[in-house]
């Protein structure tokens, strides 16, 4: 085989991060978002080092545990990678994609508990729409990138993932942009203006954010600046079945795909509330919550029942976020720690915190290897709550410092949890087992619990 070569091949099985593999002349071959028991065609796209990559070009045969789409936009948009599996078969291809992973690595942990999602749609409570078009020089589209296509977006009217609301901003603002001749913005000279649109909607409140990323140059053909009085007249008129409570305007120059800049609050305030295991927090534009809310408890729920007791303990809430699971172990504990290294965030914690009456936790932004060293008392629990690339060698070391008899870790990346869960086994800490929790049906993404102890010498 060779780079560029096509081949047909059945995939034997799936590793995560939604890799397939299948076998070809005797050896591996792995192409991304092929599903098993899928016959596929692929162009071999890297080879070296004993690895042999494809890329998916066609499906040429269905796996006998497919099923019709339930979506408009199947195979067009490039989410919900596993919408042809009934919901029990998603969840056993999760469970067995990290599986695979943790096997091939060596490392031995039996997956005990797959926690299901309790709504299946119209479960996300935030979404980042990108501005666009679906081919080069193409009619203005708002929605997903193609699947297959990052620099392409096309229009998902009728996302099934959200609910009504979502779908009404997304049809209403692609029209007003159309009609108000908004530019969009062009990557590759920088200029224009329609960046990304991002929805959020509290599932306890109902409350709605409407937030418009694009830049400071004109908005239009015309030379105008942008209006951002009549886009809220525009906004406030639409009929919806929450309230609208913020509508921003993110001034966002800069080079990256990403939504950042500076916020102008044009209408209502710059948060929205939302609900969550019986407390209070105020949502910000740039804070991380949950994106499925009602998925969330049962997230946390699931990793504090891992701690047999909280009472009078001082608890460490590492890589803390906006704070949620140290403000859940607050209600119990005697003192809480979180660390943090966005600032925006540790704001927020703080200001749940004093929102939800909870005196006992300390909130500190920094890097969590360099904090640590900072807090006198030493933690009677510790959990875990690290970004995508994972909590890394020297933290995880520094963690394991503290000789405690458990730890929990909970993870948005198997891959990263079992690199971290390597470096503790070297500083005496096993993991008796690994539950799932699906907080995002459809697709391939997946959070992991694991409750590490400290081996008896």
């Amino acid at each position: 085989m060779k780079k560029g070569e096509e081949i047909i091949i059945r995939i034997d099985k799936m590793k995560y991060p939604n890799v397939g593999i299948g076998q070809l002349d005797g050896q591996s071959i792995r192409i991304k978002g092929a599903l098993t028991n899928q016959l596929i065609k692929g162009r071999i796209s890297k080879k070296r080092s004993g690895k042999i990559e494809a890329r998916l070009l066609e499906v040429v045969e269905r796996s006998p545990l497919e099923q019709s789409s339930f979506c408009e936009h199947f195979n067009i948009c490039g989410g919900c990678m596993l919408q042809t599996f009934d919901y029990k078969g998603q969840l056993e291809l999760k469970k067995d994609m990290v599986k695979a992973l943790f096997e091939e690595a060596g490392y031995s942990i039996p997956i005990d508990l797959v926690v299901e999602s309790p709504e299946h749609f119209e479960y996300r409570n935030k979404m980042e729409f990108s501005f666009g078009d679906a081919y080069k020089d193409g009619p203005l589209t708002l929605g997903m990138h193609k699947k297959g296509h990052h620099h392409d977006v096309v229009d998902v009217p009728m996302c099934h993932l959200v609910d009504e609301d979502f779908r009404l901003i997304l049809r209403e603002v692609l029209n007003y942009a159309k009609t108000q001749e908004l530019l969009k913005f062009n990557k590759r000279s920088n200029q224009g203006f329609l960046r990304h649109l991002v929805v959020r909607k509290s599932k306890s409140t109902g409350e709605i954010m409407i937030a418009l990323s694009a830049t400071t140059q004109a908005c239009n053909p015309k030379g105008e600046t942008f209006d951002g009085a009549h886009f809220v007249d525009f906004l406030r008129g639409l009929n919806y079945s929450g309230t609208l409570a913020s509508i921003l305007y993110v001034k966002n120059d800069g080079l990256g795909d990403v939504v950042s800049g500076d916020i102008e609050c044009l209408y209502g305030r710059d948060y929205i509330v939302e609900h969550l295991m019986g407390l209070t927090f105020n949502i910000h534009l740039y804070a991380f919550f949950q994106t499925n809310t009602l998925g969330a408890e049962r997230l946390y729920q699931t990793a504090i029942n891992l701690i047999p007791d909280m009472n009078e303990k001082v608890c460490f809430d590492l890589f803390s976020g906006t704070g949620t699971i140290g403000q859940i172990m607050a209600k119990h504990a005697k003192t809480v720690y979180g660390i943090e290294w966005v600032s925006e965030a540790v704001e927020v914690a703080r200001e749940n915190a004093t929102i939800n009456k909870l005196d006992n936790c300390t909130f500190i932004c920094g890097d969590v290897f360099e904090k640590l060293s900072e807090i006198e008392e030493k933690p009677d629990v510790i959990v875990v709550d690290p970004p995508r690339s994972g909590m890394g060698e020297k933290t995880t070391k520094a963690v394991a410092a503290y000789d405690i008899p458990q730890i929990v870790y909970v993870s948005c990346n198997p891959a990263t949890l079992l690199d971290d869960l390597l470096v503790f086994a070297k500083c005496g800490y096993y993991a008796e087992s690994l539950s799932i929790v699906d907080m995002f049906p459809w697709t391939g993404g997946v959070e992991s619990i694991v409750k590490l102890q400290k081996k008896s010498m």
